[in-house]
């Protein structure tokens, strides 16, 4: 594929960064220990755990080598269909739409509960097949929007397969939180006090063993769960993300690091609801974490450029989780449940008692509401050797993930290698390496442009890539921690307002002494704060297609 370039090369030398001043030895002596605390199925997981070295300074081969090869497949992890009391639209509408606005492969999640238990997940497995059947350029994944028992919801998925249906019952029947915390006289299991009471936790971790479970039974070959809207309540503790990460490293794999319902800030005199970007707008209440408290100029449960608090903070809990050197991605969806301006609205179905919203109604005249189909909007980029349901499913157990919003950028090629002794050829995102102590590591980034419009009718224009690192500092002592005051920005490029096609950037950490991770992320520029991050979104005031981000996950290099 051949691409017009402009090239704009950048070299800073960084000496001694990421250098461990309590322990001299490589940090990777530190998390080989941390991996062994995590037991042996964390160790056997693929991409679950930590390298561990074989024999001396011998690392393991690297993580998401880098090559040429593999291409990006675009997709939405969480989309709601009549099956969802608060969601309207057929499978085959929302798999139709997928395809019109580019996805490569969407996950069907409805919300767990007692009636989706008991009637919708029966319903929704032959709509899925027929959509598959309809749409084959498409993969479509069945899956679960869980109620985590103890948290907030999380995408469920399984590839298909001859137990997928059977998996997903048995773990909403014994695992979701809304199953778990209904009285039994209403058709749940009356365990938990709430489904966000701190009493779930235990059931939560259950889950992802069981789920893990299935994988090492052979009854599916991948199983993977992303935390969703993790921030939007604040009741998804630290601890928690850590606890999920440790009970299953090949299934808990990452959050929604941009939730869905982008529609939702955009201001009633623009003809929108004029409530807050994503639907975070909460405060802090009984099962919430209670170190997420607003202060005068930072809110947690307040989304910033559209992303998470979690993922858009430099040094925050996401950070936080990458500075222990824990595989942890972020994604972005469409949430999608009642489309902005589409005309349809709910279907007059009792969803408690089959299952079902039935069939949307078209009005005929168009309503505001909060969400976009998917791909209008959101997008995860996924890369993958081929366009398979595995393969896919591997990308993001990998990390190989991009979360793009407003087609900022059509593609990412990162290859991060040892310029002296250690991996020369390198990794790419999601990755990790090893390079030998007092180094140089080299960072290459090609961003693929936006070369056509997006679904706002513009074509967007990338003004700045940051290059974020952070040391690894090994295990957090408290577990709640949610903070990584080492991680910084550390280079940011500009990209030139006449740049086409594909833009290159270089960056060299010179000798380096410990080992560390890096990240991108990049914008629009239209909103920022004087040092450059995202600005916190107002609530009834924030136009989507005006403040576009991309967040690409991170690559690890460890030091022998």
């Amino acid at each position: 594929m051949s691409h017009d370039h402009h090239h704009d090369h950048h070299h800073e030398d960084v000496e001694g960064s990421w250098r461990d001043d309590q322990d001299d030895r490589p940090l990777s002596v530190a998390r080989r220990r941390f991996l062994a605390g995590l037991g042996a199925a964390g160790v056997a997981t693929t991409m679950g755990a930590l390298p561990a070295h074989a024999h001396g300074d011998r690392p393991a081969a690297p993580v998401n080598p880098w090559a040429g090869r593999g291409r990006w497949y675009a997709g939405d992890h969480h989309i709601h269909t009549k099956y969802s009391n608060d969601a309207q639209y057929e499978v085959a509408q929302q798999v139709a739409k997928a395809r019109e606005h580019g996805l490569d492969w969407v996950v069907i999640t409805d919300h767990g509960g007692v009636a989706h238990e008991k009637f919708s997940i029966d319903q929704v497995a032959p709509d899925i097949e027929r959509a598959r059947r309809s749409h084959r350029d498409v993969l479509v994944y069945q899956g679960l929007e869980w109620n985590i028992p103890g948290a907030e919801h999380a995408t469920v998925f399984l590839p298909p397969g001859r137990s997928t249906v059977d998996i997903l019952r048995a773990f909403e029947a014994a695992y979701d939180g809304g199953v778990l915390s209904t009285p039994v006289a209403n058709g749940g299991k009356g365990l938990l006090a709430r489904s966000t009471s701190a009493d779930g936790e235990p059931h939560a971790l259950a889950a992802l063993r069981y789920l893990e479970a299935q994988v090492l039974a052979g009854r599916t070959e991948i199983a993977l769960m992303f935390a969703n809207h993790p921030a939007r309540r604040g009741v998804d503790s630290p601890h928690e993300f850590r606890g999920w990460r440790d009970a299953a490293p090949g299934v808990a794999v990452g959050m929604e690091g941009a939730p869905g319902h982008q529609a939702s800030g955009i201001p009633t005199a623009n003809g929108g609801r004029g409530a807050a970007r994503g639907l975070y707008d909460a405060s802090p209440n009984q099962d919430s974490f209670p170190g997420f408290a607003p202060t005068a100029t930072e809110n947690p449960y307040r989304t910033y450029g559209g992303f998470d608090w979690m993922t858009a903070k430099v040094g925050g809990l996401w950070d936080s989780l990458l500075a222990e050197g824990r595989p942890w991605w972020v994604t972005a969806t469409s949430d999608s449940h009642r489309v902005h301006l589409d005309t349809y609205k709910q279907g007059d179905g009792d969803h408690d008692t089959t299952g079902s919203r039935g069939a949307p109604v078209d009005t005929g005249v168009p309503r505001v509401e909060s969400d976009y189909w998917p791909g209008f909007y959101s997008s995860t980029l996924v890369g993958a050797d081929s366009k398979s349901y595995v393969d896919v499913m591997r990308g993001m157990q990998g990390g190989k993930v991009v979360a793009v919003h407003g087609r900022i950028v059509d593609g990412l090629n990162l290859r991060v290698r040892s310029l002296g002794e250690g991996d020369n050829r390198g990794v790419t995102i999601g990755g990790r390496t090893f390079v030998r102590r007092g180094q140089d590591v080299e960072v290459v980034i090609e961003v693929d442009l936006a070369r056509g419009a997006n679904f706002a009718g513009v074509v967007p224009r990338l003004a700045k890539v940051d290059l974020i690192a952070g040391p690894i500092t090994g295990p957090a002592a408290d577990r709640d921690a949610f903070s990584a005051p080492a991680t910084t920005v550390v280079k940011t490029f500009e990209v030139a307002r006449t740049a086409r096609g594909t833009v290159k950037f270089t960056h060299v950490f010179r000798r380096v002494e410990s080992a560390f991770y890096l990240r991108l992320r990049g914008s629009d520029g239209h909103r920022l704060t004087s040092d450059g991050h995202p600005v916190m979104d107002v609530v009834g005031d924030a136009d989507p297609w005006a403040d576009l981000w991309f967040y690409a996950n991170p690559v690890f290099v460890d030091v022998i």
